[in-house]
């Protein structure tokens, strides 16, 4: 498993757009992602549980991956996260 904290910079933070972005992103990789928000655990390749997780702008997450490619995919996460979910 590897691991990596970032900051959601996306002004809206994680809402419909960006959370499905991130989904069918994550959906390329054979690896389990999980996002750390508080005291939630979220599975990331659910849009349901992402958009349920209110997560907003200037939160700090902690993206898990774990499987055949998981540094690929953490890799893919983090600079999605990091360069505003595409908006």
């Amino acid at each position: 498993m590897v691991s990596a904290k970032t900051i959601v910079v996306n002004p809206q933070g994680m809402h419909m757009r960006p959370a499905q972005l991130f989904v069918n992103t994550m959906a390329k990789y054979k690896s389990d992602v999980t996002i750390i928000f508080g005291d939630k655990t979220i599975n990331a390749k659910s849009i349901m549980h992402l958009m349920a997780a209110c997560i907003k702008q200037g939160s700090e997450i902690e993206i898990q991956c774990s499987g055949e490619q998981e540094a690929e995919a953490l890799k893919a996460a983090v600079e999605l996260v990091e360069s505003g979910l595409g908006e």
